[in-house]
């Protein structure tokens, strides 16, 4: 496998391998994934269905770390399409406090993401809302049939899970094909994209303006050796670049300070991180609305120049791109595209920025965290007793 302009050999050497492969895989793994959903169609739409038809159902979108972000980024495009509440809780917050985020009277349908479903309060979340919740339903995406999530969903009662093909189950030590995977399954199985008539091909002919279409983009954004990275994106990409950004502090093992934040946000007191050794970048709303808050702070950024460089992702540009904005829409792909599936391109892009940092700095992307005290799946969580109204 060559990649990133490097050899395989050269890959493997520093210890990239599985990272690298699984950045590279995922147009393929989407592909997989719209067939798997399209085949499990009828039983899913059997189990949601009467669901949806409950005016005030709520939707809770939860998962630890990468997981959680996936709910950040569905949450404002299924508000928009169901008209109903919905919200992105992560299990770190629910398990602490379930009285704060869950209401008795309240029928929910939780929808759960974990790569391999054995982070400890995944399962936590779960039973601790079955018992505070008088009717409580469970959507459950994961890559690990082997998993404690996967396992618990094929026994349990008011449960459907969704097992992701074999590859999305990342090996490395960070969520790439597993994050994305999960975000298009999920997308698919409460109709926020549409399946079928092309759209992840589109997508797939999207990424090749990223790689390799972006790969010198990359390259010389690496060399500047950037010491600080700020993503910015609002409503599906504020998930997204809270994703990036983990991705960034994980694969550099903390040695690039990275932070995320929404385009009108940023001007509110986080705009101070900025120095010559900050790199920015915007993720563009498709949404014209939106994307005229996104073009008034590029435009404010680049103004100021304090930031080392301010990179745009964005379908289109509604005026000749500068050498440092990376457009996407090229001949032959339809501009329909929404920002929710536009955070699978998006993705790829800030997965191999910080791929490249990590290797910039002789981290093995792996495996990255030198000291050993963060691991793939999260240790050494106890989970206390909690009774109900306590």
């Amino acid at each position: 496998m060559n990649a990133f302009g490097l050899s395989a050999a050269q890959l493997d050497s520093a210890g990239a391998h599985w990272t690298a492969r699984e950045i590279l895989q995922q147009p393929q793994i989407w592909a997989e994934i719209e067939q798997q959903m399209a085949a499990q169609a009828a039983s899913l739409d059997a189990f949601l269905e009467p669901l949806l038809q409950t005016p005030e159902l709520r939707l809770v979108l939860t998962g630890a770390g990468t997981s959680a972000h996936i709910g950040e980024c569905l949450a404002p495009a299924l508000t928009r399409l169901l008209a109903r509440r919905i919200d992105a809780i992560s299990t770190t917050d629910l398990v602490a406090s379930p009285a704060s985020y869950l209401t008795a009277d309240t029928p929910t349908l939780m929808v759960s993401f974990g790569r391999s479903g054995n982070s400890p309060e995944s399962m936590a979340a779960i039973e601790i809302a079955d018992r505070q919740l008088k009717r409580c339903h469970h959507l459950i995406f994961t890559c690990d049939p082997a998993g404690a999530l996967y396992q618990h969903a094929t026994r349990a009662p008011r449960s459907h899970v969704v097992c992701l093909p074999e590859a999305s189950n990342d090996r490395s030590f960070a969520m790439t094909s597993s994050f994305t995977g999960m975000l298009l399954a999920a997308a698919l199985a409460l109709h926020g994209t549409a399946a079928g008539a092309g759209r992840i091909a589109s997508l797939a002919q999207l990424c090749q303006r990223i790689l390799p279409g972006g790969e010198s983009l990359l390259h010389s954004l690496v060399s500047g050796n950037f010491e600080r990275v700020v993503y910015l994106g609002a409503k599906e990409f504020h998930g997204l670049a809270r994703e990036a950004s983990l991705k960034m502090l994980e694969l550099t093992d903390g040695q690039v300070v990275s932070v995320a934040d929404s385009p009108l946000g940023f001007r509110h007191g986080p705009k101070t991180i900025l120095n010559s050794a900050t790199l920015v970048v915007i993720f563009v709303s498709s949404d014209p609305y939106t994307r005229s808050y996104d073009v008034d702070l590029i435009e404010e950024l680049r103004r100021d120049g304090v930031a080392g460089r301010v990179i745009t992702l964005s379908l289109q540009s509604d005026a000749p791109p500068q050498p440092d904005d990376l457009v996407l829409l090229g001949a032959g792909v339809s501009g329909d595209v929404s920002d929710l599936e536009l955070c699978l391109p998006y993705a790829l892009f800030a997965q191999s920025l910080a791929l490249l940092r990590s290797l910039s700095l002789g981290v093995r992307p792996d495996s990255p965290n030198a000291a050993g005290t963060v691991s793939r799946v999260v240790k050494g969580v106890s989970i206390h007793p909690w009774r109900s109204g306590a």
